[in-house]
Protein backbone atom coordinates (compact mmCIF):
# COMPACT_ATOMS: atom_id res chain seq x y z
CA UNK A 1 0.00 0.00 0.00
CA UNK A 2 0.96 3.34 -0.88
CA UNK A 3 2.03 6.00 1.87
CA UNK A 4 -0.44 8.45 0.73
CA UNK A 5 -3.25 5.58 0.53
CA UNK A 6 -2.30 4.54 4.50
CA UNK A 7 -2.99 8.04 5.61
CA UNK A 8 -6.10 8.39 3.41
CA UNK A 9 -7.56 4.86 4.34
CA UNK A 10 -7.34 6.53 8.21
CA UNK A 11 -8.59 10.23 7.55
CA UNK A 12 -12.40 9.19 8.28
CA UNK A 13 -11.30 8.61 12.09
CA UNK A 14 -9.60 12.32 12.43
CA UNK A 15 -12.85 13.68 10.09
CA UNK A 16 -15.12 11.59 13.18
CA UNK A 17 -13.23 13.33 15.64
CA UNK A 18 -12.88 16.83 14.26
CA UNK A 19 -16.97 16.86 13.47
CA UNK A 20 -17.32 15.96 17.07
CA UNK A 21 -15.61 19.23 18.30
CA UNK A 22 -12.39 17.60 18.59
CA UNK A 23 -8.62 18.51 16.99
CA UNK A 24 -6.99 15.09 15.61
CA UNK A 25 -3.47 14.93 13.76
CA UNK A 26 -0.89 12.19 12.57
CA UNK A 27 2.03 12.19 14.89
CA UNK A 28 5.36 10.15 14.66
CA UNK A 29 6.98 8.10 13.05
CA UNK A 30 4.77 7.74 10.28
CA UNK A 31 4.57 11.44 9.27
CA UNK A 32 8.60 11.16 9.97
CA UNK A 33 9.23 8.33 7.63
CA UNK A 34 6.03 9.81 5.24
CA UNK A 35 8.36 12.98 4.44
CA UNK A 36 11.60 10.73 4.14
CA UNK A 37 9.76 8.87 1.69
CA UNK A 38 10.09 5.53 3.34
CA UNK A 39 7.38 3.00 3.84
CA UNK A 40 5.54 3.56 6.60
CA UNK A 41 4.34 1.39 9.56
CA UNK A 42 1.45 1.85 11.91
CA UNK A 43 -0.18 5.27 11.73
CA UNK A 44 -0.77 6.83 15.64
CA UNK A 45 -2.97 9.44 15.68
CA UNK A 46 -3.03 12.30 18.39
CA UNK A 47 -6.28 14.04 19.82
CA UNK A 48 -7.20 16.58 22.13
CA UNK A 49 -10.39 14.16 22.90
CA UNK A 50 -9.75 12.31 26.50
CA UNK A 51 -10.02 8.40 25.95
CA UNK A 52 -13.51 8.26 27.53
CA UNK A 53 -14.42 10.91 24.27
CA UNK A 54 -13.11 8.72 22.16
CA UNK A 55 -15.17 6.09 23.28
CA UNK A 56 -18.04 8.07 22.93
CA UNK A 57 -17.49 8.99 19.19
CA UNK A 58 -16.18 5.17 17.56
CA UNK A 59 -18.66 2.84 18.81
CA UNK A 60 -15.77 -0.09 18.70
CA UNK A 61 -12.88 0.20 20.96
CA UNK A 62 -10.35 -1.56 22.77
CA UNK A 63 -9.04 -0.35 26.17
CA UNK A 64 -4.93 -0.87 25.38
CA UNK A 65 -3.28 1.66 27.50
CA UNK A 66 -6.62 3.85 28.82
CA UNK A 67 -4.30 5.22 31.99
CA UNK A 68 -1.96 7.20 29.18
CA UNK A 69 -4.90 7.93 27.54
CA UNK A 70 -4.61 5.53 24.28
CA UNK A 71 -7.72 3.73 23.39
CA UNK A 72 -7.40 1.38 20.15
CA UNK A 73 -10.17 2.04 17.66
CA UNK A 74 -11.57 -0.70 15.21
CA UNK A 75 -11.97 0.79 11.96
CA UNK A 76 -13.06 -1.71 9.17
CA UNK A 77 -11.26 -4.25 10.26
CA UNK A 78 -8.02 -2.67 11.32
CA UNK A 79 -7.05 -1.14 14.80
CA UNK A 80 -5.88 2.34 15.27
CA UNK A 81 -4.05 3.62 18.42
CA UNK A 82 -5.10 7.12 19.49
CA UNK A 83 -3.88 8.70 22.45
CA UNK A 84 -4.83 12.07 23.88
CA UNK A 85 -2.66 14.95 24.08
CA UNK A 86 -0.78 15.16 26.92
CA UNK A 87 2.72 15.78 29.43
CA UNK A 88 4.20 13.71 31.31
CA UNK A 89 6.39 13.99 34.55
CA UNK A 90 8.02 12.73 37.40
CA UNK A 91 9.36 9.40 35.15
CA UNK A 92 9.82 7.10 38.37
CA UNK A 93 12.37 4.56 36.82
CA UNK A 94 14.06 6.41 33.82
CA UNK A 95 11.79 4.67 31.81
CA UNK A 96 7.74 5.56 33.04
CA UNK A 97 6.06 8.66 34.24
CA UNK A 98 4.51 9.25 37.25
CA UNK A 99 2.14 11.64 36.38
CA UNK A 100 0.48 11.70 32.94
CA UNK A 101 -1.74 14.94 32.68
CA UNK A 102 -4.02 15.08 29.85
CA UNK A 103 -4.25 18.80 27.58
CA UNK A 104 -6.16 20.04 24.92
CA UNK A 105 -2.45 21.55 23.19
CA UNK A 106 -1.25 19.79 20.33
CA UNK A 107 2.52 21.71 21.02
CA UNK A 108 2.41 20.14 25.00
CA UNK A 109 1.95 16.89 23.89
CA UNK A 110 4.77 17.11 20.74
CA UNK A 111 6.72 18.23 23.64
CA UNK A 112 7.59 15.21 25.78
CA UNK A 113 8.60 13.15 22.49
CA UNK A 114 12.24 11.67 21.93
CA UNK A 115 13.61 13.50 18.87
CA UNK A 116 12.67 16.01 16.64
CA UNK A 117 11.84 14.42 14.05
CA UNK A 118 9.60 12.26 15.44
CA UNK A 119 7.34 15.56 17.20
CA UNK A 120 6.18 16.27 13.48
CA UNK A 121 2.34 16.07 13.04
CA UNK A 122 0.19 16.34 10.41
CA UNK A 123 -3.48 16.96 9.14
CA UNK A 124 -5.98 14.63 7.46
CA UNK A 125 -5.32 17.71 4.44
CA UNK A 126 -1.64 17.07 4.43
CA UNK A 127 -0.63 20.31 6.36
CA UNK A 128 2.54 19.43 8.81
CA UNK A 129 2.74 21.29 12.38
CA UNK A 130 6.43 21.07 13.21
CA UNK A 131 6.57 23.63 16.45
CA UNK A 132 9.82 22.21 16.52
CA UNK A 133 11.87 22.55 13.37
CA UNK A 134 11.64 18.56 12.70
CA UNK A 135 11.61 19.12 9.02
CA UNK A 136 15.42 20.89 9.37
CA UNK A 137 16.44 17.67 11.35
CA UNK A 138 15.64 15.51 8.51
CA UNK A 139 17.15 17.54 5.66
CA UNK A 140 20.34 17.76 7.70
CA UNK A 141 19.90 13.75 8.62
CA UNK A 142 20.92 14.50 12.27
CA UNK A 143 18.90 13.26 15.35
CA UNK A 144 18.12 16.08 17.94
CA UNK A 145 16.21 15.83 20.92
CA UNK A 146 12.95 17.89 21.69
CA UNK A 147 14.45 20.10 24.28
CA UNK A 148 17.57 19.46 26.73
CA UNK A 149 19.15 16.02 25.41
CA UNK A 150 19.95 15.25 29.12
CA UNK A 151 16.48 16.33 30.22
CA UNK A 152 15.01 13.48 27.59
CA UNK A 153 17.13 10.81 28.28
CA UNK A 154 16.99 11.55 32.01
CA UNK A 155 13.14 10.57 31.39
CA UNK A 156 13.69 7.88 29.48
CA UNK A 157 16.75 5.85 28.97
CA UNK A 158 16.05 3.45 26.28
CA UNK A 159 15.73 7.09 24.28
CA UNK A 160 19.42 6.36 23.88
CA UNK A 161 19.06 3.25 22.26
CA UNK A 162 16.74 4.40 20.24
CA UNK A 163 19.11 7.21 19.25
CA UNK A 164 21.93 4.30 17.83
CA UNK A 165 18.66 2.31 16.51
CA UNK A 166 17.75 5.60 14.07
CA UNK A 167 21.02 5.70 12.88
CA UNK A 168 21.27 2.17 12.13
CA UNK A 169 17.57 2.77 10.05
CA UNK A 170 18.02 5.96 8.91
CA UNK A 171 21.76 6.57 8.32
CA UNK A 172 22.11 9.75 10.37
CA UNK A 173 24.30 11.56 12.33
CA UNK A 174 23.88 12.63 16.11
CA UNK A 175 23.76 16.27 16.99
CA UNK A 176 26.58 16.92 19.11
CA UNK A 177 24.44 17.69 21.83
CA UNK A 178 23.20 14.24 21.84
CA UNK A 179 26.79 12.85 21.56
CA UNK A 180 27.43 14.49 24.47
CA UNK A 181 24.35 13.72 26.52
CA UNK A 182 24.69 9.66 25.64
CA UNK A 183 28.30 9.67 26.78
CA UNK A 184 27.41 11.64 30.11
CA UNK A 185 24.00 9.15 30.82
CA UNK A 186 24.79 5.98 29.30
CA UNK A 187 24.56 4.21 32.99
CA UNK A 188 21.00 5.28 32.76
CA UNK A 189 20.63 1.96 30.52
CA UNK A 190 21.40 -0.37 33.88
CA UNK A 191 17.67 0.54 35.07
CA UNK A 192 15.98 -0.48 31.35
CA UNK A 193 14.50 -3.72 31.14
CA UNK A 194 16.75 -6.51 29.38
CA UNK A 195 13.42 -7.09 26.84
CA UNK A 196 13.22 -3.53 25.80
CA UNK A 197 17.11 -3.54 24.86
CA UNK A 198 16.92 -6.61 22.66
CA UNK A 199 13.81 -4.89 20.93
CA UNK A 200 15.99 -1.85 20.31
CA UNK A 201 19.02 -4.04 19.32
CA UNK A 202 16.78 -6.33 17.05
CA UNK A 203 15.74 -3.03 15.20
CA UNK A 204 19.12 -1.90 15.31
CA UNK A 205 20.09 -5.27 13.67
CA UNK A 206 17.64 -5.17 11.04
CA UNK A 207 18.45 -1.29 10.02
CA UNK A 208 20.87 -0.84 6.62
CA UNK A 209 23.44 1.08 8.51
CA UNK A 210 24.28 -1.27 11.31
CA UNK A 211 27.89 -0.52 11.18
CA UNK A 212 26.95 3.29 12.16
CA UNK A 213 24.66 2.40 14.72
CA UNK A 214 27.14 -0.14 16.22
CA UNK A 215 29.86 2.94 16.43
CA UNK A 216 27.17 4.88 18.32
CA UNK A 217 26.80 2.17 20.94
CA UNK A 218 30.54 1.77 21.86
CA UNK A 219 31.79 5.38 21.19
CA UNK A 220 28.97 6.54 23.66
CA UNK A 221 29.46 3.72 26.67
CA UNK A 222 26.55 2.31 26.29
CA UNK A 223 27.31 -1.21 25.37
CA UNK A 224 28.84 -1.61 28.59
CA UNK A 225 24.95 -1.50 30.13
CA UNK A 226 24.22 -4.33 27.76
CA UNK A 227 23.92 -8.06 28.10
CA UNK A 228 27.35 -9.67 28.25
CA UNK A 229 28.98 -6.66 26.77
CA UNK A 230 31.10 -5.33 29.73
CA UNK A 231 34.82 -5.01 29.47
CA UNK A 232 34.19 -6.48 25.90
CA UNK A 233 35.50 -3.35 23.85
CA UNK A 234 38.47 -5.50 22.02
CA UNK A 235 36.01 -7.97 20.14
CA UNK A 236 33.52 -4.77 19.34
CA UNK A 237 36.38 -3.05 18.20
CA UNK A 238 37.06 -5.99 15.79
CA UNK A 239 33.54 -6.63 14.91
CA UNK A 240 33.78 -2.92 13.84
CA UNK A 241 36.14 -3.39 12.09
CA UNK A 242 33.99 -5.22 9.36
CA UNK A 243 31.47 -3.94 7.13
CA UNK A 244 28.42 -5.93 8.20
CA UNK A 245 25.31 -3.68 6.89
CA UNK A 246 23.99 -6.14 4.74
CA UNK A 247 23.79 -9.13 7.46
CA UNK A 248 20.54 -10.03 8.88
CA UNK A 249 19.65 -10.34 12.49
CA UNK A 250 20.53 -13.90 12.86
CA UNK A 251 24.11 -13.44 11.55
CA UNK A 252 24.86 -10.70 13.42
CA UNK A 253 24.16 -12.35 16.70
CA UNK A 254 26.21 -15.44 15.27
CA UNK A 255 29.22 -12.92 14.37
CA UNK A 256 28.92 -10.97 17.62
CA UNK A 257 29.26 -14.53 19.69
CA UNK A 258 32.30 -15.78 17.13
CA UNK A 259 33.56 -12.32 17.66
CA UNK A 260 33.24 -12.60 21.96
CA UNK A 261 34.01 -16.12 22.29
CA UNK A 262 31.88 -16.53 24.97
CA UNK A 263 32.08 -19.89 27.02
CA UNK A 264 28.64 -20.52 26.96
CA UNK A 265 26.95 -18.74 23.97
CA UNK A 266 23.51 -20.40 25.07
CA UNK A 267 23.89 -18.56 28.61
CA UNK A 268 24.97 -15.06 26.72
CA UNK A 269 21.95 -15.14 24.39
CA UNK A 270 19.51 -15.97 27.50
CA UNK A 271 20.84 -12.88 29.14
CA UNK A 272 19.63 -11.16 26.33
CA UNK A 273 16.06 -12.86 27.57
CA UNK A 274 15.56 -13.65 23.93
CA UNK A 275 13.22 -16.46 22.50
CA UNK A 276 14.20 -20.22 23.27
CA UNK A 277 13.85 -20.98 19.37
CA UNK A 278 15.97 -18.26 18.56
CA UNK A 279 18.88 -19.41 20.95
CA UNK A 280 18.68 -22.76 19.59
CA UNK A 281 18.89 -21.33 15.99
CA UNK A 282 22.15 -19.14 16.35
CA UNK A 283 23.75 -21.40 18.78
CA UNK A 284 23.64 -24.20 16.11
CA UNK A 285 24.66 -21.71 13.80
CA UNK A 286 27.77 -21.37 15.85
CA UNK A 287 28.73 -24.70 16.03
CA UNK A 288 28.43 -25.05 12.11
CA UNK A 289 30.29 -22.25 11.80
CA UNK A 290 32.82 -23.81 13.73
CA UNK A 291 32.49 -26.78 11.65
CA UNK A 292 33.00 -24.69 8.60
CA UNK A 293 36.56 -23.55 9.16
CA UNK A 294 38.10 -27.05 9.30
CA UNK A 295 35.46 -28.69 6.36
CA UNK A 296 33.94 -27.07 3.00
CA UNK A 297 30.39 -27.88 1.90
CA UNK A 298 29.96 -31.29 1.51
CA UNK A 299 26.48 -32.55 0.52
CA UNK A 300 26.24 -34.35 3.99
CA UNK A 301 26.85 -30.83 5.81
CA UNK A 302 24.78 -29.05 3.53
CA UNK A 303 22.05 -31.45 4.36
CA UNK A 304 22.60 -31.09 8.11
CA UNK A 305 23.19 -27.35 8.31
CA UNK A 306 19.54 -27.01 6.18
CA UNK A 307 19.41 -24.33 4.07
CA UNK A 308 18.66 -21.25 6.37
CA UNK A 309 21.25 -22.10 8.43
CA UNK A 310 23.78 -22.78 6.00
CA UNK A 311 23.63 -19.72 4.08
CA UNK A 312 23.88 -17.82 7.73
CA UNK A 313 26.73 -19.51 8.19
CA UNK A 314 28.21 -19.23 4.67
CA UNK A 315 27.76 -15.18 4.91
CA UNK A 316 29.55 -14.76 8.49
CA UNK A 317 32.23 -17.31 7.35
CA UNK A 318 32.62 -15.31 4.04
CA UNK A 319 32.99 -12.09 5.77
CA UNK A 320 35.56 -13.22 8.48
CA UNK A 321 37.69 -14.56 6.11
CA UNK A 322 37.61 -11.72 3.33
CA UNK A 323 36.14 -13.48 0.71
CA UNK A 324 33.28 -13.50 -1.78
CA UNK A 325 30.14 -15.49 -0.33
CA UNK A 326 28.71 -18.41 -2.44
CA UNK A 327 25.45 -18.73 -1.85
CA UNK A 328 23.63 -18.55 -5.06
CA UNK A 329 26.10 -21.91 -5.76
CA UNK A 330 24.65 -23.50 -2.11
CA UNK A 331 21.54 -22.56 -3.00
CA UNK A 332 21.82 -24.65 -6.20
CA UNK A 333 23.62 -27.12 -4.48
CA UNK A 334 21.10 -27.30 -1.52
CA UNK A 335 18.42 -27.80 -4.20
CA UNK A 336 19.83 -30.44 -5.66
CA UNK A 337 20.23 -32.88 -2.79
CA UNK A 338 18.57 -36.18 -3.19
CA UNK A 339 16.96 -35.25 0.15
CA UNK A 340 16.25 -32.56 2.68
CA UNK A 341 15.09 -33.95 5.96
CA UNK A 342 14.41 -37.58 7.21
CA UNK A 343 11.10 -37.55 6.35
CA UNK A 344 11.94 -38.15 2.76
CA UNK A 345 13.58 -41.12 3.15
CA UNK A 346 11.81 -43.58 1.62
CA UNK A 347 12.25 -46.04 3.88
CA UNK A 348 11.52 -46.32 8.23
CA UNK A 349 11.51 -47.78 11.26
CA UNK A 350 8.75 -50.11 10.39
CA UNK A 351 10.59 -50.97 7.13
CA UNK A 352 13.50 -52.28 8.98
CA UNK A 353 11.74 -54.36 11.41
CA UNK A 354 10.50 -56.13 8.44
CA UNK A 355 13.03 -56.61 6.96
CA UNK A 356 15.73 -57.40 9.39
CA UNK A 357 12.82 -59.56 11.88
CA UNK A 358 14.82 -58.58 15.05
CA UNK A 359 12.95 -56.54 18.16
CA UNK A 360 13.65 -52.81 17.89
CA UNK A 361 16.13 -51.09 19.34
CA UNK A 362 18.87 -48.47 19.33
CA UNK A 363 20.09 -50.54 15.63
CA UNK A 364 17.28 -49.05 13.87
CA UNK A 365 18.45 -45.35 14.63
CA UNK A 366 22.00 -45.96 13.66
CA UNK A 367 20.68 -48.10 10.28
CA UNK A 368 17.95 -45.09 9.53
CA UNK A 369 21.32 -42.25 10.06
CA UNK A 370 23.54 -44.68 7.85
CA UNK A 371 20.93 -45.31 5.06
CA UNK A 372 19.96 -41.15 5.48
CA UNK A 373 23.58 -40.54 4.69
CA UNK A 374 24.04 -42.96 2.04
CA UNK A 375 21.01 -41.53 0.25
CA UNK A 376 22.66 -37.51 0.64
CA UNK A 377 25.68 -39.07 -0.58
CA UNK A 378 23.99 -40.71 -3.18
CA UNK A 379 25.55 -44.25 -2.48
CA UNK A 380 22.03 -45.30 -3.28
CA UNK A 381 18.98 -44.45 -4.35
CA UNK A 382 16.72 -43.11 -2.53
CA UNK A 383 13.88 -46.00 -3.24
CA UNK A 384 12.59 -49.01 -0.91
CA UNK A 385 13.64 -51.66 -3.19
CA UNK A 386 17.35 -49.76 -3.77
CA UNK A 387 17.62 -49.10 -0.32
CA UNK A 388 16.74 -52.70 0.81
CA UNK A 389 19.70 -54.30 -1.81
CA UNK A 390 21.85 -51.65 -0.62
CA UNK A 391 21.68 -53.26 3.00
CA UNK A 392 21.91 -56.18 1.50
CA UNK A 393 24.98 -55.39 0.02
CA UNK A 394 26.80 -54.03 3.09
CA UNK A 395 25.80 -57.14 5.13
CA UNK A 396 23.53 -55.51 7.02
CA UNK A 397 20.22 -57.73 6.72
Amino acid sequence: MKNEDVFLQSAPLLEKLEQAGFEAYYVGGAVRDYLLQRPIGDVDIATSARPEEVKSVFPKTVDVGIEHGTVLVIWKGDGYEMTTFRTESDYKDYRHPETVSFVRSLTEDLQRRDFTMNAIAMDRSGRIIDPFNGQQALANKEIQTVGEASERFSEDALRMMRAARFVSQLGFRLHPHTTAALKKHASLLQHIAVERKLNEMEKLFAGANKNKGMEVLMKAGLHTYLPGLIDQEAAIEKLLSFSFDHLSSNQMWLLLLRLLNHPSPKAFLSEWRMPAQKIKYVTRALQLLDKRDTQPWSAVFLYEAGMESAIDVEIVHSLLYGREAEVEELTERYAQLAIKSLHELAVSGKDLLVWKQEKGGPWMKQYLAEIECAVVERKVENSKEKIKEWLESCNLL
